[in-house]
């Protein structure tokens, strides 16, 4: 746990319960006696650089105004412009986007990409807000937030709750406040406005190459392998279907509603056609709903993918894990107490600041083509982004087994350290 004196303590940190800001802190104390003299430095990776929090208001369709509150952090710019999503969630709250923030730091840093680390939300559920009101709560956000985002300052992106329609509104907002066309402005754009071949699969894709990496280091062969994976939106049913088709057996699911189980695999084609028009695995009548939500951290498995939110894998479940990899596809799922009781029963953990880098790696390729004037085939997409994260995962893995420490740990090690050496050789301005 992170020591703060009286005047240390962060305003948005409460006494009792740090959060997922927490949880980034605790991380970044674990790898501060590996980073040798640049430790001098390290209070700049605890210490956000900016953080806005704006007032949304918007009138709904019937005519009420209701005012939701938002934010964008940007946790480290030392690299390059900041980077990271822009979350829509009822939960969503400043300690969750401050965390979120700094792991996009490490996660830049960490594949070696020219970005700082941001991110951003409201807190809102936007399954409630009709098309209209979806619109103006974008608009309006982007319009807030607009004295510090900038093609070269801070790039929003998709994340949680937001997806290709709202990034279109908020390049548009952008555009229109500047009387020009910026389509760089934000990436996980549409094609047709300056998006990026192979950017929606990006994250999922990730997931999938640094799982068959591991897998091959341990000679855990894909086909007929045992996946479990919580959350089946962009990131897990992408994944889904790649080690699908490349012969693994997914055996269990869980969404925000279900659980569902079949020990002889899904059909994951079929299965991503339901979810299309019904938003959910519920009531998909292949294999057996299971009624505790609990129980799908115990399920027999080879690879276990959480692809939700932060947070999930707890000291409450991570002795029941029975995983022999875990991929984290979303951000932050594990808890630094659960890291340990993992590592302890031999699990290989893929941390998400190398798992889920395809879509931030893509979204750069995204930025880079709105500079130039680019567009890239999806081949070359693809082909780019193999390169970059297992150039990443080999450096990672070859770290950790030099210095015997976990994938997590060697992956900040690599991001820190490219971080605090541009801080260092930036200088202090005074």
């Amino acid at each position: 746990m992170s020591k703060f004196t009286d005047n240390s303590r962060p305003s948005y940190l409460s006494q009792n319960d740090l959060g997922p800001w927490g949880v980034y802190l605790q991380q970044i104390d674990r790898v501060t006696p590996y980073l040798g003299s640049l430790s001098r430095w390290i209070e700049i990776l605890k210490h956000p650089k900016k953080i806005l929090i704006v007032d949304v208001p918007i009138e709904h369709d019937n005519g009420e105004v209701f005012h939701y509150e938002g934010y964008r952090v940007q946790h480290n710019i030392l690299r390059g412009p900041g980077k990271g999503g822009v979350r829509f969630h009822p939960d969503v709250t400043l300690s969750e986007i401050i965390a979120l923030s700094g792991w996009m730091t490490i996660k830049n840093a960490a594949v070696n990409i020219p970005y700082g680390g941001a991110k951003g939300g409201i807190r809102v559920n936007p399954k409630n807000l009709s098309n209209n009101e979806l619109m103006r709560l974008t608009r309006r956000y982007t319009n807030e937030i607009s004295s510090i985002i900038g093609l070269n300052k801070d790039i929003p992106a998709p994340d949680v709750g937001t997806d290709m329609q709202i990034m279109s509104w908020m390049m548009d907002t952008y555009s229109t406040k500047k009387n020009y066309t910026i389509p760089g402005i934000v990436t996980g754009k549409p094609i047709s406005i300056g998006g990026s071949f192979g950017r929606q699969k990006a994250t999922g894709r990730g997931v999938f190459i640094i799982g068959s990496k591991i897998a091959s280091k341990i000679n855990l062969n894909i086909i007929n392998s045992k996946i479990s994976i919580q959350g089946f939106g962009n990131v897990g049913s992408v994944a889904a279907n790649l080690f699908f088709k490349a012969g693994a057996k997914i055996v269990a699911i869980q969404d925000d509603k279900t659980t569902i189980y079949n020990p002889n695999g899904f059909n994951i084609p079929k299965l991503q056609k339901y979810v299309t028009f019904t938003r959910s695995i519920k009531d998909f009548n292949e294999g057996e709903k299971i009624n505790d939500s609990k129980e799908f951290w115990s399920i027999p498995c080879d690879i276990l993918i959480p692809a939700a939110i932060e947070d999930q894998i707890t000291i409450n479940n991570a002795n029941n894990v029975t995983a022999k990899i875990i991929l984290e596809g979303a951000n932050g799922p594990t808890t630094t107490e659960a890291d340990d009781i993992l590592r302890d029963k031999g699990i290989i953990l893929a941390p998400d600041v190398i798992t889920n880098a395809g879509g931030v790696i893509v979204s750069y390729f995204e930025w880079v083509q709105n500079l130039s004037n680019l567009l890239w085939t999806e081949q070359e997409i693809n082909l780019r982004l193999n390169n970059i994260i297992c150039n990443a995962f080999n450096a990672i893995w070859e770290l950790a087994n030099t210095k015997k420490v976990s994938l997590r740990t060697a992956a900040f090690i690599i991001g820190c350290t490219r971080v605090l050496q541009a801080h260092k050789t930036r200088g202090l301005y005074v």
